[in-house]
């Protein structure tokens, strides 16, 4: 017997779509004890996957988790919208999950900061030592690809039979691979102009939650 599938799901990319400040990025760059410019400079080539970049970032960052506690919860802003649509998509049963190619730390900080902590999210996770030093592990990497620490692509699909529709949402790389499987996708940054040249999605431009919003509430 089949499981009766559910109407939607919204799986929304976190680092500038979310929260409007690149955290990951504003991390990275903080505590890190010299500069990883040429590590990013090879990702945004494509020379090398984010799970390689990690790897050879955390021997250079040396942060407490009280410390960078007290700097995410300084620094980080999400969207003004994502509350009132979150409570929509709640009220119209139309599922909410996050996925991203960034720290867990922050992101649970962060949604803990507004009361948000219920929404499940997928990310890569930090693991701290001793003397300020920590590691990075990748609980949602795909081993057949290994470019990304969270494969958002493979999250993605395995909800796939669950819903009639997936609705994604991002602006960066990271989006690029999963966007190309779901119905619909809000688009801005980086991925808004690679779904321009691909033409192959169905895609809406977005600044802010308000668009999804006003989506959910004419469609659903």
């Amino acid at each position: 017997m089949f499981l009766k599938q559910k109407r939607a799901l919204v799986i929304s990319d976190f680092d500038g779509t979310i929260c409007t400040v690149d955290m990951g990025n504003k991390v990275l760059s903080h505590f890190t004890k010299k500069s990883w410019g040429n590590i990013d400079r090879e990702y945004v080539k494509g020379s090398i996957g984010s799970r390689a970049a990690y790897s050879k970032i955390a021997p250079l960052m040396a942060a407490s988790p009280s410390r960078l506690h007290t700097y995410v919860l300084k620094v980080a802003k999400i969207d003004p919208f994502f509350t009132k649509f979150h409570r929509l998509a709640k009220k119209k049963g139309v599922d909410l999950k996050i996925v991203s190619d960034g720290l867990d730390f922050y992101i649970r900080a962060i949604m803990e900061k507004h009361r948000l902590g219920e929404i499940e999210f997928f990310s890569n996770v930090v693991v701290f030592g001793n003397n300020d030093s920590l590691t990075f592990n990748f609980p949602q990497a795909n081993e057949l690809c290994g470019r990304c620490g969270t494969c958002k692509s493979k999250i993605l699909n395995d909800h796939r039979l669950m819903y009639e529709k997936i609705i994604y949402i991002g602006d960066g790389h990271s989006d690029i691979c999963p966007s190309r499987s779901a119905d619909l996708v809000f688009a801005k940054g980086v991925l808004l102009k690679k779904c321009e040249e691909e033409g192959t999605t169905p895609y809406q431009p977005f600044h802010d939650f308000s668009a999804i919003h006003e989506y959910l509430k004419n469609n659903f």
